[in-house]
């Protein structure tokens, strides 16, 4: 069984080096041979240019691809799989077009596992965990009012002025500033058509409490069932969500406002050369340690009185082992390619696993990769 990684990007290393020094059977594919070559060829010589023919040609059943490229490129490399009848893993959230291979999949016996980095992947164990608990605690009662807040953000950990820095291109960011969102506040659906129009403040309960712009993004409304939310619930709040450093909004008004103003060929021309200019101002230097904040919580609530309320809080940071993104979005990775191999995930598509045999040993491990993991019981 082999496992073909493709794509060798900043967010990809500390997993795939920590398959190869396992002893797995790893072909590193990439689009540049020499950055492979740079990430990991002190310690594997299998490299080869990627190339969607050449690794078909590799691919064998029963083999693991995981794709570490550009979200266009995932569907296309999930089809190759199932075609080879080939497992298939990726950090990035399933598209529609992923989504739709789900019986084609089931068919072939082979498992397309995706969402199982950081924003989506850790966020959903922990999520999936706190309902588990919730459910097996006394306070569980189906007429409750349940509250859920999941909130990840990826900053500097040393603040500058513009609030932020990129671990990579900056046009993934401001593509996505021009997304709507969906979440629940209030009881009711709350549709925002830009992210700065919903920024509010959020109390992490970190060792040290810490208070963070946060914001909601895309459509949380799904998740309430992929989370086992049950229909019958009453829901006060769900909200799955970007946290940034407080003064973020300030600092990035003229963004804001030069963003609403883009459309067409143009804008998209626009977008790129902000991308670059912010790229050339707000890069990570050598070095430079980056910070992760994660915060996923749930609340349940009898008569207006709070009897149920967890949160689990990570807060991790660039060191020597690398930056704290790389770690925490390719390790879980890592993880899912070893269940797949062992037959813990079934066929078809899937996000990161509620089985609490996975993601409980899961957050064992990563609570490795993070300078401080913890659950926060706010009732006890």
């Amino acid at each position: 069984m082999t496992i073909h990684w493709c794509g060798t990007g900043l967010s990809a290393i500390p997993g795939l080096r920590r398959l190869i020094e396992a002893g797995q059977d790893v072909v590193v594919w990439n689009r540049t041979i020499e950055k492979a070559e740079e990430a990991v060829g002190d310690i594997t010589d299998k490299i080869k240019a990627f190339e969607i023919d050449a690794l078909r040609a590799e691919v064998a059943a029963g083999d693991v691809v995981v794709s570490m490229l550009p979200g266009d490129w995932h569907v296309p490399v999930a089809e190759l799989c199932i075609e080879k009848g080939a497992n298939f893993v990726s950090s990035s959230y399933i598209a529609p077009e992923m989504r739709a291979l789900d019986d084609k999949a089931r068919a072939a016996g082979v498992a397309l596992v995706n969402e199982v980095g950081l924003d989506p992947g850790i966020d959903h164990l922990m999520a999936h965990r706190l309902v588990a608990d919730y459910k097996a605690s006394d306070a569980y009662d189906a007429g409750n009012t349940l509250s859920f807040i999941s909130y990840c953000g990826g900053i500097p950990k040393i603040p500058n002025p513009f609030r932020y820095k990129f671990s990579w291109s900056p046009l993934g960011v401001l593509k996505a500033l021009r997304s709507p969102s969906r979440s629940i506040r209030d009881h009711a659906p709350l549709d925002v058509a830009r992210p700065w129009d919903a920024i509010s403040s959020y109390q992490a309960p970190l060792a040290k409490p810490e208070s963070f712009e946060v914001y909601p993004n895309r459509d949380s409304l799904p998740f309430m069932q992929d989370y086992h939310f049950d229909e019958n619930w009453t829901v006060k709040e769900f909200v799955r969500g970007t946290l940034r450093l407080n003064g973020w909004a300030e600092a990035w008004d003229g963004v804001f406002k030069e963003i609403e103003t883009l459309a067409g060929p143009e804008g998209d021309a626009r977008l790129k050369e902000m991308s670059d200019q912010f790229w050339d101002e707000n890069a990570y230097d050598e070095g430079e340690p980056d910070r992760v904040v994660l915060c996923v919580g749930l609340k349940a609530e009898k008569d207006g009185s709070e009897v149920w309320h967890k949160t689990y809080v990570m807060d991790a940071w660039g060191d020597d082992r690398g930056t704290a993104m790389a770690r925490l979005v390719s390790v879980p990775v890592s993880l899912a390619v070893e269940a797949v191999m062992n037959k813990e995930i079934a066929a078809g598509v899937h996000a990161a696993p509620s089985d609490p045999k996975l993601f409980t040993r899961w957050l064992d491990e990563i609570g490795t990769l993070a300078q401080h993991l913890e659950v926060v019981d706010h009732t006890a």
